[in-house]
């Protein structure tokens, strides 16, 4: 997934400076980040507007234009796709894959936490011993 991204950033960059007459990207980044921005938004309203309709089919389409303008965005801001690689894994350190940042104004180390260590589970150690012999 995170290579389709990336190629999708890499056109994206690649398309940029092209003629807006023909390109679509051109224009986009001719109209500069609040026009884009607008479109993102835009975009999320469509995805959630099918979803909530029960439209899988259309929440895919929408979803691929949402991925589309979400990394236009991103490289007319001077973000790569690698920036936010790096905050997810971050934040994965500290809550987990499926966990969103808090929005309370929660103090999170900047390093990842010291794993706990488990203890040995005497009781159900013996009891295994005794099943196997």
């Amino acid at each position: 997934m995170s290579d389709s991204i990336e190629r999708l950033y890499e056109a994206v960059i690649a398309a940029r400076d092209l003629d807006p007459a023909t390109s679509r990207t051109a224009r986009l980044f001719q109209r500069g980040p609040a026009k884009m921005a607008k479109k993102l938004a835009e975009e999320a309203v469509e995805v959630v507007i099918d979803a909530v309709s029960g439209k899988p089919d259309a929440v895919i389409r929408e979803s691929a234009d949402l991925l589309y303008n979400l990394t236009a965005l991103w490289a007319s801001v001077g973000v790569k796709p690698e920036d936010v690689w790096r905050e997810m894994e971050r934040r994965e350190r500290l809550l987990g894959i499926a966990e969103k940042l808090p929005k309370s104004p929660v103090k999170l180390p900047k390093t990842a936490p010291v794993p706990v260590v488990r203890r040995r589970i005497v009781a159900l150690e013996n009891r295994l011993r005794k099943r196997q012999s």
